[in-house]
């Protein structure tokens, strides 16, 4: 399944490299928009006609990622847009908070590409099985 938009919000340009290449290698995404800290996700999730799914860090200068997932789920229109954490934190309340926040999955950093490429096919599963994706309709 290949999402038609994906945001992917990460301050680490070689983060940001690894992460490309994955998603591109396994033909899972046709647009990327890529941020660099919370308020240029937030402008760009107000300002894209659709994002299929948000890959978020939560350490990011401006703007934190928690931050920024518990705007987006505040916002009607906004709030069905499937959001994966990553971060480098494995403590249990960062991922707690992320979960009780609204995040649809944590992954951890470094990223295992195999483990990230199987978490953004799952969501991919689940929208078609479950949901729609939100440029579905």
């Amino acid at each position: 399944m290949a999402y038609k938009t994906i945001l992917l919000v990460e301050d680490n340009p070689d983060e940001e490299v690894l992460m490309v290449r994955a998603l591109r290698k396994n033909n899972i995404i046709d647009k990327i928009i890529i941020a660099r800290d919370g308020a240029e996700a937030i402008k760009a999730i107000e300002s894209e006609d659709r994002i299929d799914v948000v890959f978020l860090d939560l350490n990011l200068p401006v703007m934190g990622g928690m931050d920024v997932l518990s705007y987006v789920r505040s916002k009607s229109g906004l709030n069905n847009i499937p959001i994966v954490i990553l971060s480098s934190s494995k403590e249990d309340a960062d991922i707690t908070r992320s979960y009780q926040l609204g995040a649809n999955s944590y992954v951890n950093k470094p990223i295992d590409f195999s483990d990230f490429t199987s978490t953004v096919k799952s969501l991919g599963a689940y929208w078609l099985n479950i949901n729609r994706l939100p440029s579905e309709g």
